[in-house]
């Protein structure tokens, strides 16, 4: 067999900890950049004026303690479940096609792959992306929806995060307007710009020989760290657009939300984590995002451009650490 028992219970050991560590960070960052919070008086679908009453949070760590006082533990491990059987199943997929060992497990990630050329390497990003996009699409519903799912019965969680359209058409899920492009855009950044930069600047991080020591030239590895620093006003823009949209629901007519849509006592039976104040809200389903371009405008003019680099620090760090993944 190609792993242990004792592989096995390391491997379970360690992704517990990642998910105990990750989950909350995560649902902490999604319901930050999925939080609606127009600047001004917004139109109902009547064409009447109302003020907007929603939270205004615009710092990760109060929306980690906003969370944890209203829903509590519990409500920090939302999206547990996608996330899971997420990981789980890109770790099967490199274990039997990447020959990897559970006893000492590659991060394989959509932005991690096999030694290849830049091209695989793109190629295999948008591969993972597009296998592991619906449970992003779950994973981002499930934190910001205010019910209780049942963590064992995943039909019934279903019923609430997806639409009927989107049930009887799962691939409508790829079809969400913009959310596609804004994933393939970030990918081709990362993969094409900063990854073909550091095989430039700073080749010997590409070399596989640890057991010598390379020469890493100051110079090239503080310009590359400055074009990372400088990425993030490209990417968090896109990750929070992201976001946006994939906590945005499909449906065949815009005249009906998805909980209307549902059999009568559906939604009505599950019980709210927190029934007498949300945590965050999000944009009426009655006037959605069209796309990748309207999102982006309309989360400039109604929020303001800050709204767009919310978390805009988490990216930073990313992009930084990347340097030497």
């Amino acid at each position: 067999m190609a792993f242990s028992i004792t592989s096995f219970l390391l491997f379970t050991l360690v992704l517990a900890i990642f998910l105990l560590i990750t989950v909350p960070l995560t649902g902490a960052l999604v319901r930050l950049r999925a939080n609606y919070n127009p600047k001004g008086l917004q139109l109902d679908p009547e064409d009447g004026v109302q003020p907007h009453t929603g939270p205004v949070i615009t710092s990760f760590f109060v929306m980690l303690s906003r969370v944890r006082t209203l829903e509590g533990w519990p409500g920090l491990l939302k999206g547990l479940m996608p996330t899971l059987l997420s990981n789980v199943v890109l770790t099967i997929f490199a274990v039997i096609f990447l020959d990897t060992s559970l006893s000492s497990p590659r991060n394989h990630g959509v932005y991690n792959s096999p030694a290849t050329r830049m091209w695989g390497t793109l190629l295999y990003s948008i591969f993972l992306m597009l296998v592991s996009l619906p449970a992003i699409i779950l994973s981002y519903r499930s934190i910001t929806t205010p019910y209780r799912l049942p963590y064992f019965q995943p039909f019934y969680s279903l019923r609430i995060l997806l639409t009927p359209t989107e049930r009887r058409k799962p691939w409508i899920l790829y079809l969400t307007p913009g959310l596609l492009a804004a994933e393939l855009l970030h990918i081709t950044y990362v993969v094409i710009g900063l990854r073909g930069l550091r095989h430039a600047l700073l080749p010997s991080l590409y070399k596989g020989d640890d057991t010598q020591p390379q020469d890493l030239s100051f110079r090239s590895l503080v310009i590359y760290l400055a074009i990372a620093l400088f990425s993030t006003a490209i990417l968090c823009p896109l990750e929070v657009i992201s976001t946006r949209l994939a906590v945005q629901r499909n449906h065949e007519s815009t005249e009906f939300n998805s909980v209307a849509q549902e059999e009568v006592g559906d939604a009505e039976d599950l019980p709210e984590y927190s029934p007498d104040e949300d945590v965050i809200g999000l944009r009426n389903v009655m006037d959605p995002y069209l796309g990748l371009v309207d999102c982006t405008k309309r989360i400039a003019n109604e929020e303001g451009w800050h709204a767009l680099y919310r978390g805009w620090w988490l990216t930073m760090l990313f992009g930084v650490f990347g340097a030497f993944a």
